[in-house]
């Protein structure tokens, strides 16, 4: 069965705010002490991948210095290019840059990136604002996925009241045609809102990032109904074991081989080729 990843980070050390930096090297020694042959060399990644039994991977920036830390999409875009089974997002912050849609429109056009990362709670803005529907109208005309980071952070500074999942559904209706994904589904205390809102909207996705494998279906009782609406990532490298092992985690679940193919890889390949991409 072959899996894609819809949630990868790029890292650069000198790029992190201390709480990130900190936590990877709690929670990744190894990867934290090999930050730099990662950071310089995508075939460390994608042989790495190939050890976890990975076919592809999202790669995402991340521009929330506020919070995380800068991961420029122009690093993003400069790590991917020739690597066939690495794609690049791109990272806007509507308070930073000026024109997002215009942004966007320059990273797709000029960069190849695949897809938009957003992130409410780090970079301080409501998800329904009127001032971000030129950058959905953008990304919807490029066929191009939006991820938004829908959950709790230990990051310092992050406001949780800006990813609360509701302010998605005016953006689901206003934006029939945008596929738009869940990062870390509600983790913490939205869990319920996220797969109603999954259900409800045929192109909001759940991105089951960050979640205990074991406990999916704690969170999630009904996980198999929504498989068509589901997404792998994994988080690496902020998470505690390696790829293969959250994998094989889910695949031990009590769920159909249909629910588990869907959830693996060809929801990301549905959503990947829509985009342009051939996974």
């Amino acid at each position: 069965m072959k899996v894609i990843d819809f949630h990868i980070h790029y890292i650069r050390r000198e790029m992190l705010n201390a709480t990130w930096l900190n936590y990877l090297e709690e929670i990744n020694p190894a990867y934290h002490a090999d930050i730099e042959r990662f950071a310089e060399d995508p075939a460390a990644l994608t042989d790495y991948l190939d050890s976890q039994g990975v076919e592809s991977a999202v790669i995402l920036p991340e521009c929330a210095p506020a919070t995380s830390g800068h991961v420029p999409t122009e690093e993003v875009i400069h790590y991917c290019r020739g690597q066939k089974r690495l794609f690049p997002f791109a990272s806007i912050n509507p308070n930073l840059h000026g024109d997002p849609a215009s942004k966007l429109e320059t990273y797709v056009k000029e960069g190849g990136v695949r897809g938009l990362k957003l992130h409410p709670s780090y970079q301080f803005f409501y998800p329904n604002e009127a001032r971000l529907y030129p950058l959905y109208e953008k990304a919807q005309e490029f066929r191009i996925p939006v991820i938004f980071h829908i959950g709790s952070s230990i990051f310092k500074g992050t406001k949780l009241k800006y990813c609360d999942p509701i302010h998605l559904d005016d953006v689901a209706v206003d934006f029939p045609d945008l596929t738009i994904l869940m990062a870390h589904s509600g983790r913490g205390f939205w869990y319920d809102a996220c797969f109603f809102l999954s259900r409800l909207h045929e192109n909001v996705y759940m991105d089951i990032t960050g979640l205990p494998p074991k406990r999916l279906l704690d969170y999630f009782p009904e996980l198999e109904k929504n498989a068509d609406n589901v997404i792998f990532g994994s988080d690496w490298p902020t998470m505690p074991a390696d790829i293969g092992k959250n994998i094989a985690a889910i695949r031990s679940l009590p769920l159909g081989e249909t629910a588990l193919e869907a959830i693996l890889y060809k929801n990301a390949s549905k959503v990947l080729m829509q985009a342009g991409v051939d996974p």
